[in-house]
């Protein structure tokens, strides 16, 4: 009963917290909200390492910890309940750490402003809507979960709501989100009629049903199509939404502009939460998802080609949260394709350590701007090291570890290095071990985006902390290190984008043993003490390609890391004036990857226009020329144009009384002799 108490207590406190400060702030105070908020989420995060101990270090079985009934109707019922296994212990420890440190932190960043209480009731409301989503153990719930951090991540985007283009921004990442959770509403829907069922645990668990379908034991498909058809699909509909909440190509036009919020919200929804659920729900739905090929060659391109979009638009962006948000886009990208070609494991092994470089880098962020005065800008900086020289050796830190530096082979197959390097190479690793057309096509995008992500990591730095200043003398002069409150916290996160690789290494990539029976579409677990028992599919067979890979494909991303940091450096650093001769020179280039590939105008051009002038169709022809004319206004205008008209008649003289009670009289007996007969009889002579 001890354990039901820690993981009700992990998803729950944060709820209280954001109740207790979102409606007691007065009484609270800043400093009381920002107490309340940060101590709960540090409790709820020591909570969540001793629940990864016990399951994921210990091996303890996975087990579920029922909530209350929810729904039920004759056979069917759907209870809320927090589902606890190995993928969850992962999420629970990545989510609530950075955000307790993101709370931490916000208490020196956001100390000038005046909503302190609602800005910690909303990161609190936030995580608590994260921990239900990955706790979840039915689809229902992990649909509260997934609009409970859309709906967060609007009131959080758009948090300074005086400001026209914080609004918009909520605006956009609320309405474009939502066509990804359209397509997944229906991939819900689906899933319950293909297997009769959304919870997860259980004999008829959609997870267990899905882990047992084979060419013999095919279930009925939907709408007279084959089962195979169905769930492909299915899938699709379901990566849809992952498309929208994790910001993949073609679905990712809200993430740079979620920038508006303050740079604490960054760190929290593009670093270890919001735009990892998608991640999340493919590696939870791994078996589902094992049984649409097409679905996970799909996955796999749109993957490959956002690592590699992403990164050529970050090349040309100069506001420093930007760039760090599509590196953010990025890596999503990696995560998605290792998904696509069945590596579930190297894809939450990045998801880990991103978590900690990628946050790291956020706050590092933040705290450049809060020592320039609130300068976002990188061409309005450089020479500032010495300045920040705590904040510099961070965002090194975690500049080394998004560009997967490491040395292979050194002190073991899997090498030495930084968080992302151990990660990164595990994908790429993967990715060439499949051996498929999808496969090659992202491993070598993924090669691509490593250079890509070296050089604009690089190009960060040295536009920031080098060369001469380019900020104003005022501001430079007054440039100073971030406060204890900011920096200190931080250290958590370098230890993690320093050690998280190589630690966890052996948990993600090495342990368990799976096999693939011949005939089968999905791998079944025949060892129940590994690390991701119960959690997600394991293809043994690819580990083992993925360990005897080539040389070369191990050294590769080191030589094209090490080759974008240099490159950078010489651009930068000792031929400044290149990078300006070379966008002159390419200016379409520049422009194109300047303007992010076009897609705002584009949307703008084939749907946002459309719409509008559609709606203005609507609202000047149909709501004021024709219900406005006809409907409730236009009886109301009649009824006064014939009271007008009658009133006008009482004119208050008696000859014009006397002259219309004549001709009164005239019509009525005029209108009794026609119905008579009396006209037609003397016309007619009287036969």
């Amino acid at each position: 009963m001890f354990d039901f108490a820690i993981e009700k207590a992990i998803v729950f406190l944060p709820l209280l917290a954001a109740i207790l400060t979102g409606f007691a702030d007065k009484r609270l105070g800043d400093r009381g909200a920002q107490i309340l908020t940060s101590g709960v989420m540090v409790l709820s995060a020591l909570l969540s390492v001793w629940v990864f101990v016990q399951v994921g270090l210990n091996h303890k079985e996975a087990y579920v910890v029922p909530l209350f009934t929810w729904f039920a109707s004759g056979d069917f019922a759907t209870a809320w309940a927090l589902r606890i296994d190995t993928l969850t212990a992962v999420m629970l420890v990545v989510v609530t750490v950075v955000s307790s440190i993101v709370h931490i932190y916000s208490a020196g960043y956001m100390s000038e402003d005046k909503s302190i209480p609602r800005f910690q009731a909303y990161l609190s409301l936030f995580t608590f809507a994260m921990l239900m989503l990955v706790t979840a153990d039915n689809l229902i719930q992990l649909f509260f979960g997934w609009e409970g951090v859309g709906l967060s991540s609007y009131l959080l985007i758009g948090f300074w709501y005086h400001k026209p283009s914080a609004n918009a921004a909520a605006m956009k990442a609320f309405i474009v989100n939502r066509v990804g959770d359209f397509g997944f509403a229906l991939g819900i829907f689906g899933a319950f009629m293909l297997t009769g069922s959304v919870a997860f645990s259980g004999a008829d668990g959609v997870l267990e049903v899905a882990s047992h379908v084979d060419a013999d034991h095919l279930l009925p498909g939907l709408f007279g199509f084959s089962f195979q058809t169905s769930v492909n699909v299915i899938c699709f509909l379901l990566f849809m939404g992952a498309m929208g909440k994790s910001a993949q190509f073609l679905l990712h036009t809200w993430l740079p502009d979620a920038m508006e919020g303050p740079t604490p919200v960054s760190a929290l929804i593009h670093a270890a939460t919001m735009v990892t659920a998608g991640v999340f729900m493919v590696a939870r739905l791994s078996p589902l998802f094992e049984l649409a090929p097409l679905v996970l060659d799909f996955v796999t391109v749109i993957g490959a080609i956002t690592a590699i979009f992403a990164a050529t638009v970050g090349l040309t962006q100069f506001d420093i949260k930007r760039v760090i948000a599509y590196s953010t886009c990025s890596q999503l990208g990696y995560m998605f394709f290792a998904a696509g070609v069945g590596a579930y494991d190297a894809a939450i092994f990045h998801l880990m350590t991103h978590a900690f470089f990628k946050a790291l880098l956020f706050l590092g962020a933040g705290s450049v701007i809060h020592a320039m005065h609130h300068e976002q800008d990188m061409r309005k900086m450089g020479g500032i090291w010495r300045k920040v020289p705590v904040t510099y050796a961070y965002m090194w830190i975690g500049s080394l570890a998004l560009a997967g530096i490491g040395i292979p082979f050194l002190f073991g197959p899997a090498g030495f290095g930084f968080a992302g390097f151990y990660s990164k190479d595990a994908i790429l690793e993967a990715a060439h071990a499949a051996h498929s057309l999808v496969g090659n096509f992202a491993f070598w995008a993924g090669i691509t985006a490593a250079f890509l992500t070296a050089f604009y990591s690089g190009r960060l730095l040295f536009l920031t902390f080098h060369g001469p200043t380019r900020a104003d003398q005022h501001t430079f002069d007054h440039a100073h290190e971030s406060p204890l409150v900011m920096i200190g916290p931080l250290v958590i996160l370098a230890i993690g984008a320093l050690l998280a690789g190589g630690v966890a290494y052996p948990w993600f990539m090495e342990g368990g043993h799976h096999a693939y029976e011949a005939g089968k579409h999905a791998k079944e677990a025949t060892d129940g003490a590994t690390f991701w028992a119960g959690s997600v599919v394991k293809d043994h067979d690819l580990i083992d390609k993925m360990h005897k890979s080539a040389a070369w494909v191990k050294v590769l991303p080191l030589v094209m890391a090490v080759s974008g940091l240099g490159l950078s450096a010489l651009f930068y650093l000792v031929m400044p004036d290149v990078p300006k001769r070379i966008a002159s020179t390419f200016s379409w280039v520049d422009t194109f990857f300047r303007r992010k590939w076009f897609f705002d105008e584009l949307y703008d051009f084939i749907f946002v226009r459309p719409i509008q002038s559609f709606g203005r169709f609507l609202w000047k022809v149909g709501d004021g020329g024709i219900i406005d004319r006809f409907g409730p206004n236009g009886v109301a205008s009649a009824s006064q144009l014939l009271a007008r008209f009658f009133s006008s008649m009482q004119t208050g003289y008696i000859y014009h009384y006397g002259f219309v009670m004549v001709a009164g009289l005239v019509a009525i007996i005029t209108l009794f002799l026609l119905g008579s007969g009396f006209f037609g009889q003397l016309l007619g002579g009287g036969n």
